[in-house]
């Protein structure tokens, strides 16, 4: 497919769920478990990395999902637009029409913790199709799970789904210890957290010096490495050059990048790719 042709592509029809709970899990992260009749249109796709890109409409703008983007260009401000952001789906318990999505929150910072901290029972929760592309391997003799916040949901997706006998590594870069979350991991594998204090996320070197410093296992080893754009732009190297993995073994992108708000990253993303 062209660049022009993925352009012209429509985008996915929105799914239209409601929040049905709000968790405050720990100081920097809310749990919002979403439901409602539009859960008949969310599929599981087996991937522990689904993710959708979710919209946020400022209260001022009282309009109703799902959006016509274009109409809504063409009457509305800017300002009054919905704004998207990309959430990991921390699990799919479709049998109790539920899915769960985790949100980083640092106070009134941003558009869609904010949202989070402050969504009540019945505030529309708008989906615009699931994404994914990773889960864990059996055939693999190890894994390699490195990451921030950001893809904790995603990290402990992959746990839970991992065979008993799995083993491996997995390294969590948050603030400090009232960050860590309990994760239900097989006994082989090793959680580490890592600890950066009052220093700003993005701006650290904890993960990468970590997996460096790693003693690193025999055999083939399935890595899923997500977070801050800087992160894993030195850990790839390192990954693919030093270590010699090959594009298989190894799922890595960011998820967010420091100074930069998601529109522009994700506008940055697309131009990089249209380079290519």
């Amino acid at each position: 497919m062209t660049i022009s042709e993925r352009a012209q592509r429509r985008p996915r029809p929105q799914i239209v769920l409601e929040v049905i709970e709000s968790i405050r899990l720990t100081p920097h992260l809310v749990r919002i478990i979403a439901g409602g009749p539009g859960i008949a249109s969310v599929e599981d796709n087996g991937f522990t990395d689904a993710y959708t890109k979710m919209h946020f409409a400022p209260a001022e703008a009282q309009i109703v999902p799902p959006y016509d983007m274009e109409e809504l260009r063409e009457r509305l401000p800017v300002e009054l637009l919905p704004s998207v952001r990309t959430y990991s789906i921390r699990r799919f318990d479709l049998a109790s029409g539920q899915i769960w999505i985790d949100f980083v929150t640092h106070g009134d910072e941003g558009v869609a913790g904010p949202w989070a901290a402050n969504a009540k029972p019945g505030d529309p929760v708008v989906l615009g199709g699931i994404g994914g592309g990773y889960a864990p391997d059996t055939t693999y003799d190890w894994h390699l799970l490195i990451g921030d916040e950001s893809s904790m949901p995603a990290i402990a997706s992959a746990l839970e789904a991992m065979a008993a006998d799995a083993v491996g590594t997995v390294f969590l870069e948050v603030q400090n210890e009232s960050d860590h979350l309990e994760l239900s991991a097989p006994e082989g594998m090793d959680v580490r957290w890592l600890h950066r204090g009052d220093r700003e996320a993005g701006t650290t070197t904890e993960l990468i010096d970590a997996v460096r410093a790693l003693e690193w296992r025999a055999g083939r080893v399935q890595v899923f490495a997500h977070g801050e754009r800087g992160a894993m732009k030195q850990l790839r190297p390192f990954l693919t050059d030093e270590r010699g993995l090959d594009r298989a073994q190894l799922s890595l992108s960011a998820y967010w990048a420091y100074g930069r708000r998601e529109d522009a990253f994700q506008a940055e993303k697309r131009e990089a790719v249209g380079q290519v």
